[in-house]
């Protein structure tokens, strides 16, 4: 089949929801770019289908007798292995046991195996558990059929697509996307950061209008607050022969902080109401309280005539059907939780709250620590202070003590609830008040629940050469561990280098080797890799060597072990090789070990945490 129209796809693949926007591509060249959301099909109730902007990323694993026959049909088929979407959502909220959520955040997730079958992490033997990685397989299949339905001469594997993630996606987490794009067929697709998309949605939404809202010198900060992360990211404006030209000079560590955390500390707060009231929750309760106080919170966050909304939660008695136990949760509630809990007024030098982990935990996310999302920012604009030390047009003020953004955009679901947004904008500019530096000004107009898809689409069109680009490349510094030659000293593990391999920026579809570094490669035995990443050193070059760093310069990786074919080579053969690395035309990190004698290559892919 041959596409009569091109069109460029973005797709926000989200922690709690997933939406698709468009633009037809075929008058690009008259710099023409209208673009739309698409509605996307989906059961919202047994035997009802209805078109919503939005697709929840959550599947229900239904017990075989709970639907009627029918009852799960969808206009492009009547076999459907998962029931994803709305109707996952709403019977997940009575029966949050089969609720598959957050498989985003699981993506990254070095402590598991992505491919296995995890989720419901909390599901008792009986239901059915998939992996994260299936689990996004899942969201894509849905969106590929519901656009092949709404355009059967254009299939999507055939237009141009870009799938987002997180700016903080470590190079594992970004393959298991690519990945997973391809496992249904969509192997052509590229990502872009969340953060980019948001600023791009602006730029589109403001078409001509955007260039005299920034000005050469700006440094704007991006904070997306989403259901799963909290992802922050620094663009600066420079001059380029009279143009603006914007570059993603900063990301922040991947924080697994947002939305999630909140409908969870909302859920016992409502707990702790029921039970001076004198009712005890079961733990199985809690899940069901923690998903209706999400919606109760969304109710009143986008009613603001609302003063309180309904809590209706299963309550088992000594029968089968035990009733259901109500209560409400207020406006005041949800201020005071989000608000204190979530953005506290701290000062500038705040720092995250580390605390000691115990020995044994539970099996669950790697949530942070530390919930103060406003001590998180703070950390981030310290980190980054000198991250635009390199451009000629943004000036570093003197005496200052973190990164002056002079413009901030919002982006999440999260920041839709004004007082979040409000109370956000309100710290930012005390800092810089007391850092003797101007207020940062609100960059408004796009729409924070659609504004990463609509940003990606455009993407599509800025890669036609239309618009502005932001220049960004590689989100880290990248490393990988070199053990030194020191003869074997009982109770010293021998010292680790630090071998830079793709530096901060490294653009997309461009290599560099390493010919003059010589490393014996192992060969047809198992062998470990390390690697390490950095957001903020900036003037390490491909080859640099470190001897030592601190915690906050370097992050260390998944360790990654595999076994190397042999390739007409011994078991246990060590290989002279030099090393070339790679950043992809999809955004993933490659590293190449080069033979130096017959130029035979091994592919050292990184982990994406997939067991035997």
């Amino acid at each position: 089949m041959k596409s009569s129209k091109k069109y460029s796809i973005g797709i926000d693949l989200g922690t709690t929801h997933c939406v698709l926007s468009y633009a037809d591509l075929s008058n690009v060249e008259l710099n023409e770019f209208r673009q739309q959301v698409m509605p996307i099909p989906q059961l919202t109730a047994p035997g009802t289908v209805e078109d919503k902007l939005q697709l929840p990323s959550f599947i229900y694993q239904a017990h075989k007798s709970e639907l009627a026959k029918g009852a799960a049909v969808l206009p492009w088929t009547t076999i459907l292995p998962h029931l994803v979407g709305e109707i996952a959502r709403n019977l997940g909220g009575k029966t949050p046991i089969r609720l598959v959520s957050s498989a985003k955040s699981w993506l990254c997730h070095a402590g598991v195996d992505c491919k296995a079958p995890i989720l419901p992490a909390e599901a008792p033997e009986e239901v059915e558990r998939i992996s994260p990685f299936h689990a996004t397989v899942a969201y894509l299949e849905h969106m590929k059929s519901a656009w092949l339905y709404q355009h059967p001469q254009a299939p999507m594997e055939q237009q141009n697509l870009v799938i987002t993630v997180p700016a903080s996606f470590d190079p594992a987490a970004r393959e298991l996307t690519v990945e997973a794009a391809k496992a249904v067929g969509l192997g052509h697709a590229i990502l872009l950061e969340e953060p980019q998309a948001a600023f791009y949605s602006w730029i589109e939404q403001n078409q001509k209008n955007w260039r005299k809202q920034v000005h050469v010198g700006d440094i704007i900060l991006v904070i997306d607050i989403g259901g799963g992360t909290t992802d922050l990211s620094l663009i600066a404006v420079t001059d380029n022969s009279g143009n603006l030209e914007l570059t993603r000079v900063a990301i922040g560590d991947h924080i697994l902080l947002g939305g999630d955390n909140m409908d969870l500390a909302l859920a016992y707060t409502v707990k702790a109401k029921l039970e001076n009231e004198g009712t005890e929750l079961q733990p199985w309760q809690l899940q069901a309280l923690t998903h209706s106080c999400r919606d109760a919170k969304e109710k009143l966050l986008n009613n603001l005539d609302l003063e309180a909304a309904p809590i209706v939660i299963a309550n088992r008695g000594s029968s089968l059907i035990g009733g259901t136990l109500r209560t409400e949760l207020t406006r005041e509630e949800v201020n005071r939780t989000l608000v204190e809990g979530f953005l506290p007024q701290v000062a500038a030098s705040a720092r995250p709250i580390i605390r000691a982990r115990s020995g044994l935990r539970t099996t669950g996310l790697p949530y942070a620590q530390d919930a103060g999302i406003t001590r998180h920012l703070a950390a981030f604009l310290a980190k980054q202070q000198y991250a635009t030390l390199e451009l000629d047009d943004i000036k570093l003020a003197e005496n200052a003590t973190f990164i002056h953004p002079t413009a901030v955009l919002f982006n999440g679901g999260v920041l839709k609830a004004g007082s979040l947004a409000e109370r956000l904008m309100t710290i930012l500019n005390n800092w810089l008040q007391e850092d003797q530096a101007p207020p940062a000004r609100l960059l408004t107009g796009t729409n924070l629940d659609l504004a990463v898809a609509q940003g990606a689409a455009y993407y599509g069109y800025v890669r036609k050469g239309k618009g502005v680009r932001i220049k960004g490349g590689a989100a880290a510094s990248y490393y990988v561990g070199i053990e030194s030659a020191m003869p074997s000293v009982p109770g010293i593990p021998p010292e680790i280098q630090a071998l830079c391999i793709a530096p901060f920026g490294m653009e997309e579809g461009t290599q560099q080797e390493l010919p003059n570094e010589e490393f014996g490669l192992v060969i047809g035995e198992p062998v470990r890799f390390r690697f390490f990443a950095s957001t903020s050193r900036r003037t390490d070059r491909v080859g640099s060597r470190l001897n030592r760093w601190s915690r906050d310069e370097l992050s260390e990786l998944e360790e990654l072990e595999v076994t190397l074919p042999k390739e007409g080579h011994g078991a246990g053969e060590t290989v002279p090789v030099h090393l070339c690395a790679a950043v992809t035309e999809v955004g993933t990190l490659e590293l190449h070990a080069v033979s130096s004698k017959d130029s035979a290559r091994w592919k050292i892919e990184f982990d994406v945490r997939q067991g035997d």
